[in-house]
């Protein structure tokens, strides 16, 4: 199929005044054509089906071709889908498009670093989803030719009301639970550079498609692609904070000591680093404007709704116009997009030097991890190869509670590559650059997730100071046996019975069971996925259980 040919006949049917409208007329688009609300404060309020409420990473698909041997097909989270398959639904999506007057196409970038900066050009049928592209993506900026991707542009088709027909796609997308074809599709063709979102509300799945993209790309021209958030200090050093939704990247990157480059999506080349976005997409369930008091006010500041164009997706809202976040019976998992500028402290260039400190989040759900450990090289490795958490309730559909998960690099749904490769690159970048790793545990402690408590975050605030300004380097650490972590004695501010998680449980003999539990789950992840790669002994020994 010629896809370009096909796309060029789609944008020459929209009108000049859809084509990169300013941000006021997506905005007031959005208001008219009731794809939301305007809230108390100005800013906008929409909603999805129940079956958009997080990512649907079952219909997140990518298209297989001969040759395609660069991508990890063992993965679960890497579906494959038949190139006639995607023909299909990409003629469906396009006949959608052309029978709506109002389509828009926005041109921006995903990458702040223009010499790598993608560009992509999104034609989408609904206003809000322009909102959402102008908060999140980078405006193409004036040296965009000395891109290496420059003539390798990536097209977003977005139809997220339209659903698929569920006869004529039976046996050819998957069945769900009850059982009938699923009728919403996020598919990504790597070589065409096309992706497609048919059903999914969810806007998370916007941004997440195109982060997979980057994340395939971006090896291929010795690139390292990361799941984390980024922070400059005063004198220049960056830190990082890899770890999956729900483990505090967005909300411990926002530092008012601290420049924000980003808050989830980075790019590590021989340049330093570089966000790949315009904006954050922040949860807000439970959010306390005392303790994340610069999210808060991205959000919630007041405005006129032509200049505010923050979008609340998926809150409880009163008549009058305000929010209840603590309120999930929608979902637990609201969130908000807003764009960088809305944050008082940040680098509005959003690239800085390659980072002095690198910190891996996990939630615990268990009780039993530190909150705060050094990890040597090795360990390093061990953990950026394992990437365990507790995946969070509402962050993707159906979940309810958290689920202990192993999520490689911190994001395996968005690494579609070998795992080899980010690995290497990892491991070669934090040697070259002498950068220091840190374990920190934004769970639970006292015990698991419903009798224990989550560990303060002024606490882990703290513990994350120490660990970028290089106090913990100067303090005792003790290996933790079962886990292989290098555990610090005392931390200013910090009482030193939370460091040692048995302290804090009445249980003695519990905590050691669900410890043993936990180190032996990672043993046997480890043997399955990990068995026959080659590692080095010193890797395989950091294993937890080992």
């Amino acid at each position: 199929m010629d896809y370009k040919t096909v796309i060029l006949s789609l944008t020459t049917g929209i009108s000049d005044k859809f084509i990169d409208p300013s941000r006021k007329d997506l905005i007031r688009w959005s208001v008219e054509r009731k794809e939301c609300v305007v809230a108390k404060n100005g800013c906008l309020a929409t909603w999805t089906t129940t079956d958009s409420t997080g990512r649907s990473p079952k219909d997140t698909v990518i298209v297989k071709r001969n040759g395609d041997d660069d991508i990890d097909w063992n993965s679960p989270n890497n579906i494959p889908l038949s190139p006639d398959t995607f023909d299909m639904i990409f003629n469906d999506v396009v006949d959608f498009l052309k029978q709506k007057e109002n389509k828009i196409e926005l041109n921006r970038v995903i990458g702040a670093d223009s010499n790598y900066a993608l560009p992509v050009k999104s034609i989408i049928d609904k206003s809000i989803s322009g909102v959402f592209i102008d908060n999140m993506f980078r405006k193409v900026p004036d040296d965009i030719k000395k891109s290496i991707f420059f003539k390798e542009p990536f097209t977003l088709l977005a139809a997220p009301t339209m659903r698929l027909d569920k006869k004529k796609y039976k046996d050819l997308l998957r069945e769900t639970a009850d059982g009938k074809t699923s009728d919403l599709i996020v598919a990504m063709d790597m070589k065409n550079r096309i992706g497609i979102v048919v059903g999914s509300q969810y806007m998370g799945s916007i941004k997440k498609m195109l982060f997979t993209v980057m994340n395939y790309y971006l090896p291929k021209n010795n690139i390292l692609p990361l799941h984390c958030s980024a922070n400059e200090g005063d004198d220049g050093s960056t830190t990082l904070f890899l770890g999956l939704s729900g483990t505090g990247k967005t909300t411990l990157s926002a530092d008012p000591s601290r420049k924000l480059l980003g808050d989830d999506e980075h790019g590590w080349s021989e340049n330093g680093i570089a966000n790949f976005e315009n904006g954050c997409y922040a949860k807000m369930i439970d959010i306390n404007p005392e303790k994340e008091p610069e999210i808060f006010d991205a959000v919630m500041h007041k405005d006129d709704y032509l200049d505010h164009g923050a979008i609340v997706e998926n809150a409880m809202i009163y008549p009058d116009g305000s929010f209840d976040f603590y309120d999930d019976r929608l979902t637990p998992n609201s969130r908000s997009s807003y764009p960088l500028s809305f944050l008082k402290n940040i680098k509005p260039s959003s690239v800085s030097s390659h980072p002095s400190t690198i910190i891996f989040l996990t939630a615990d759900a268990c009780g039993v991890l530190p909150p705060i450990s050094k990890l040597t090289p090795s360990q390093a490795m061990l953990w950026f190869l394992m990437g365990y958490t507790s995946k969070l309730a509402g962050t993707e559909t159906g979940i309810v509670e958290p689920q202990a998960t192993f999520s490689r690099f911190f994001g395996q749904p968005f690494m579609p590559t070998n795992p080899d490769v980010y690995a290497n690159m990892l491991g070669e970048k934090m040697k070259e650059y002498k950068t220091n790793v840190y374990l920190i545990n934004t769970g639970w402690t006292g015990g698991p997730y419903g009798i224990g408590k989550r560990i303060d975050l002024k606490k882990t605030r703290r513990m994350v100071e120490a660990a970028i300004n290089g106090e913990i380097e100067n303090t005792v650490v003790v290996e933790d046996k079962l886990f292989h972590v290098m555990v610090p004695e005392s931390i200013n501010g910090i009482d030193a019975s939370l460091l040692n998680p048995i302290l804090t449980w009445s249980d003695k003999d519990k905590y050691k069971k669900a410890a043993q539990e936990l180190a032996d789950t990672f043993s046997k992840y480890f043997d399955k996925t990990y068995g026959n790669k080659n590692l080095s002994e010193d890797i395989i020994n950091s294993c937890p259980g080992k």
